[in-house]
């Protein structure tokens, strides 16, 4: 009985350490996907001051009688 149960122990210790190992895989890809996010939210505000820049003053239009 002794040993079945530490078998059991040893099956669980495996299964956490496999479980740490896949969270931190998980935790480092989400880092990276943070990272490109903010990268990329960057690049879209820099994008849209040259459009703001960019953007042509507006004509004024005189109708004449």
């Amino acid at each position: 009985e002794f040993l079945k149960e530490h078998k059991k122990v040893e099956q669980q210790q495996a299964s956490i350490s496999e479980l740490k190992s896949t969270v931190a895989q998980q935790q480092t890809g989400i880092e990276a996907l943070t990272a490109q996010l903010k990268e990329q939210a960057a690049q879209i505000q820099k994008v849209s001051a040259q459009l703001e820049v960019n953007k042509p003053a507006p004509q004024v239009v005189v109708n004449k009688p």
